[in-house]
């Protein structure tokens, strides 16, 4: 089961919001609405965009605007029909479209049991 796949990469930061809520969240409830196979959103310990500008835990462990990192597995089409409306959800950020290969889906295993 070695099938092609793409990965959706979005860098935006923790306070990023939309109708208040953080848009990582937005995000990937949107993804699972549109049966994206998966996502998963991770907070980074630092990272800079073009601005050069570090974002990272701040003084006393508070959290300084840290770096948010989305991932979403998928076929390539699934995903480009949803990078226009997340393009116009993202103020600042970056969205990569990456190849991969899918080696194991063990959820997959699970089921067929």
């Amino acid at each position: 089961m070695n099938s092609p796949v793409k990965l959706l990469l979005l860098f935006l930061n923790e306070s990023d919001a939309l109708s208040g809520r953080p848009l990582y969240e937005v995000i990937v409830e949107r993804l699972r609405q549109l049966e994206i196979a998966g996502a998963t959103a991770t907070i980074g310990l630092i990272g800079f965009g073009h601005h050069q500008r570090l974002h990272h835990k701040g003084l006393f462990g508070i959290a300084d605007d840290r770096p948010v990192t989305i991932v979403a597995v998928e076929e390539e089409a699934k995903l480009r029909a949803i990078v226009p409306e997340i393009r116009g959800m993202l103020r600042e950020g970056l969205i990569v479209l990456v190849d991969a290969e899918l080696l194991a889906d063990m959820a997959a295993n699970v089921a067929d049991a």
